[in-house]
């Protein structure tokens, strides 16, 4: 998985493409280590923390889309008296 800098230049269906993919690679691994067939037991580790990294890009894309937006009319009235 990429670092969080190489996330920045996806776009968000790619990220949300990505997430799922890393959540059901997840899921297989867990199978896997409650079976006794999981080789590396960190990989477990590393995709939690991928699927971390891209819901977190996820988030500030949100975030910062939202900041863009005007506030409705009825807000900017209620918030100056």
């Amino acid at each position: 998985m990429a670092r969080a800098k190489a996330l920045v230049d996806l776009g968000d269906t790619d990220l949300v493409e990505r997430v799922s993919e890393a959540k059901e690679e997840l899921f297989n691994l867990r199978f896997q280590f409650a079976t006794g067939q999981l080789d590396n037991p960190a990989r477990l580790r590393q995709v939690r923390r991928d699927i971390a990294r891209l819901l977190t890009e996820l988030r500030a894309r949100e975030i910062a889309a939202a900041e863009a937006e005007p506030a409705p009319e009825a807000e900017r009235i209620g918030s100056n008296r």
